[in-house]
């Protein structure tokens, strides 16, 4: 009962938690040993949860043009908090991974008025929609005039989930958990449509501004495949800030609103029909504050002509027994050749940087599966063969960093106070996308796609003594 209570409450304050050891966090991978942990999606369940509780809610579509390079993503995210407040993002990246000085520009907008409706998602100017044969998305962005959006997402693969109930439960009873974890994936498509964006590219006064509004506006992007958002913190930036529009990473600078005159530059980026994009979209929900819920994340995903590859993984704080999450899916032109749990991203070359995060020069990533088309029985008995078995590997050079998204450099200083006060935080995110990602499935030929990664780095203990930076 003790532990129940300090779950409910330090999941609802934000304050560190005690030690509760692995029986109080129940994963996807724990809920599948001995199953075939590859499960089809439906449209239900793309479905907006709306839970009763504080959480996040996001839908990821992330977009790569093997041709050019340019890749990004199209975000939503919608939060509550218990749940007598509701907030919604629209947060857009485009990024040219061959010329990332040309090309990086990132948006963040609030949504007026906006509702669920199933897997639908509408706004003022707004609307992200499931066709009713769950193969195609529809966006449509039209609320930040520096980046508007007009995009399809068409299935190229089944959807995949782990399990039939793809979540982590966080407590000691799975009928009323203090925290959840869920992600559901399309981890192959094609992406058609047009992005009109507009570049900066001239400030008359300090030359530094420009590249600020480039690329360092983070208001909103800690919260991409989950990791990054915390309702309550969102509560208070939407309080404080009273932030009417963030269309530009200009226009939240209202120091300078009236001293800076902005020239932009109009560019249209058209990925057609007939020779699309890749692209590949996740759903997540976080149901408890992210550095109760993981201490560190690592997330990757590649596109080559002949397989996708992606994996997102968390590992927990000490108080629920430093676990690792993880889901990992490979699939071929047209079909999931497997979802697995038994992976690992591998960190190589560490070096500590400024902020004092071992910070990777490189990844490997292996995913170790069996076919989706074995069954219960035969993983329960053992009684597949070699043949069955599905392997596969990433290594890529983390060069082109998109981001180093500074979390704590963007929240409410109370705010701040208790979490690095109490919990020991220091997160960052490190992101980077190039061309140069390998991906080498089976015994099969290694080829070279454009990929994206994330290193995330929450905290290193749960309270702050003399050993705080230290996990053994």
């Amino acid at each position: 009962m003790l532990k129940w209570l300090q779950g409910n409450i330090s999941a609802v304050t934000g304050i560190a938690e005690p030690e509760y050891g692995h029986e109080y966090i129940h994963t996807v991978g724990d809920k599948l040993k001995g199953k075939q942990p590859y499960h089809v999606t439906s449209r239900e369940d793309f479905n907006w949860q709306n839970p009763d509780h504080t959480n996040v809610e996001t839908v990821t579509f992330y977009f790569s043009d093997l041709k050019t390079g340019i890749t990004g993503f199209a975000q939503i995210i919608h939060s509550s908090v218990i749940p007598m407040h509701k907030a919604a993002q629209f947060t857009f990246r485009i990024f040219d991974s061959r010329n990332p000085e040309d090309l990086n520009i990132w948006t963040s907008t609030k949504l007026e008025n906006f509702r669920t409706d199933g897997p639908n998602f509408y706004a003022d100017d707004l609307s992200i929609e499931l066709s009713e044969d769950n193969k195609q998305y529809h966006i449509v962005s039209n609320v930040c005039e520096r980046s508007t959006v007009d995009l399809y997402i068409v299935r190229l693969t089944p959807g995949a989930k782990a399990g039939d109930d793809p979540t982590t439960y966080y407590g000691d009873n799975l009928e009323v958990p203090w925290g959840t974890m869920r992600h559901v994936f399309w981890p192959r498509n094609s992406c058609h449509g047009t992005i009109n964006v507009k570049k900066v590219v001239e400030v008359d006064e300090v030359e530094v501004l420009a590249t600020d509004m480039e690329a360092t506006n983070l208001n909103d992007e800690k919260n991409a495949n989950i990791k990054e958002g915390d309702a309550e913190e969102e509560q208070e930036e939407d309080e404080e800030d009273e932030e009417d529009d963030s269309d530009s990473d200009y226009d939240s600078d209202s120091d300078y609103e009236d001293e800076i005159e902005v020239v932009y530059e109009e560019r249209t980026y058209t990925f057609e029909a007939e020779d699309p994009a890749y692209s590949m979209f996740v759903m997540a929900l976080q149901g408890m504050k992210p550095h109760h819920a993981a201490k560190a994340w690592n997330f990757v995903y590649v596109h080559t002509p002949e397989h996708t590859a992606l994996l997102i993984e968390y590992i927990t704080p000490k108080s629920y027994a430093n676990t690792k999450v993880t889901v990992g899916i490979v699939t071929s032109k047209d079909d999931v050749m497997m979802l697995s749990l038994d992976n690992n991203y591998e960190h190589l070359n560490p070096e500590i940087d400024e902020v004092g995060w071992p910070v990777p020069h490189n990844i490997r990533v292996e995913f170790n599966g069996v076919s989706k088309d074995v069954t219960d029985e035969q993983i329960e008995n053992g009684t597949f063969t070699e043949d069955d078995k599905v392997k596969a590997v990433i290594e890529a050079p983390l060069k082109n960093m998109v981001e180093r998204v500074d979390v704590m450099g963007e929240i409410p200083g109370f705010v701040k106070n208790i979490v690095s006060g109490i919990a020991g935080t220091k997160p960052f995110i490190y992101q980077y996308s190039n061309d140069e990602f390998s991906l080498q499935v089976n015994d099969g030929k290694k080829s070279t796609g454009l990929g994206w990664a994330e290193v995330t780095f929450i905290s290193q203990s749960d309270v702050v003594t003399e050993e705080s930076y230290n996990e053994d």
